[in-house]
Parts: C-alpha cells; structure tokens; sequence
C-alpha cells in the first residue's frame, strides 16, 4: 500500500515538472514573440521614416513625392488594426516609385541621395527578415497551443492567441537588385 503510494505521488510530481515545463517553454514563445514583434515595428517605422524622408527631399518628381509620403504617413499614423494593409499599400508605394532602375540612379545622384538608396534599401530589405522571424514564432507558439494538454491544463493562462503578421513585403526589384 505504501509503495503505491509513493510511485502514484512519483507519477504526479513527475506530470507537475512536465506541465510546468510546457507552460515555462509557452511562456518563453510568449516572450519571443513579444520581442520579434517590437522588432518588426522598429522596421517598419524605419522604413515608413525613411521612405517620408526620401519624399519631402525634392529628389523625387512631384507625383512620385506625393504618392510615397501618403503611403509613408499612413503607416507612421496607422492603427494596429489597420496596419497590415498600410504597410503592404507602402511597399505598393515604393515598388511604383522605384519601378525602373533610372529612379533609383536619379535618387543616388543627387545630393545626399546615395546615402537616402542605401538606407532605403536597407530598410526595405529587413522588413521580410523581421516579419519572418515574427510569424516563426507565432507558428511555434500556435503549434504548442494546439496541444491537448495546453488547452486541458490552460497552461497559456490569459495570453492572447499569437496572430500573424500578414503583409505585402516585396522589396522594389530596382531598389534590390542596385544593392547586390
């Protein structure tokens, strides 16, 4: 009797540390979400402020500068619902500006404008690579979630359910290929 006993306690402690340690690796997910997320935002508002810069320079003609800064300010001043779809019509933006590769020569050759392309290209380069890490981690966690003993021991608490971050990222092919 006692030795059943102890091995059902065994059993119990040995579920409790697997638990905690579902719920510690969640937790962690969590944590880098909320990290891939902060990056991605630093992005876009990077490109967005590049971008807005780049329009107000008077490098660009008239129409290019109006449709770039439109699309530029809307994503500096979108809400989080909103935001997927401003940033995509920006990346829209940018690729009708710098559809052709003369834009991009024209914007290096004027004054200041190689330094304006190349953290533009920069820019534009590191919002798919942020955007990937963030939607890894929104998989992974979604993976773990799905997971019967997760949902049974509600091992994620109150955390909200990881969402994606779905976007137009396509970089200006102009813009890109120059750099490489």
């Amino acid at each position: 009797m006692t030795a059943t006993l102890i091995w059902i306690l065994v059993a119990l402690v040995a579920v409790g540390l697997y638990l905690s340690w579902t719920a510690g690796r969640l937790d962690r997910l969590h944590a880098r979400i909320d990290a891939a997320r902060a990056a991605l935002d630093a992005q876009l508002l990077r490109r967005a402020s590049v971008a807005q810069e780049l329009a107000t320079s008077g490098v660009l003609d008239p129409a290019a500068s109006i449709v770039l800064y439109e699309a530029a300010h809307a994503a500096r001043q979108a809400e989080e619902e909103q935001r997927e779809v401003v940033e995509s019509e920006l990346s829209q933006a940018l690729r009708a500006v710098f559809a052709e590769a003369q834009q991009v020569e024209e914007v290096r050759a004027a004054p200041g404008g190689e330094e304006a392309a190349r953290e533009l290209t920069e820019a534009v380069r590191r919002v798919p690579m942020a955007r990937r890490f963030h939607n890894d981690a929104v998989r992974a966690a979604r993976a773990l979630r799905r997971h019967r003993k997760v949902r049974w021991f509600r091992l994620a608490g109150h955390a909200p359910f990881p969402m994606a971050f779905e976007m137009d990222d396509e970089p200006p092919a102009a813009l890109v290929d120059r750099a490489s």
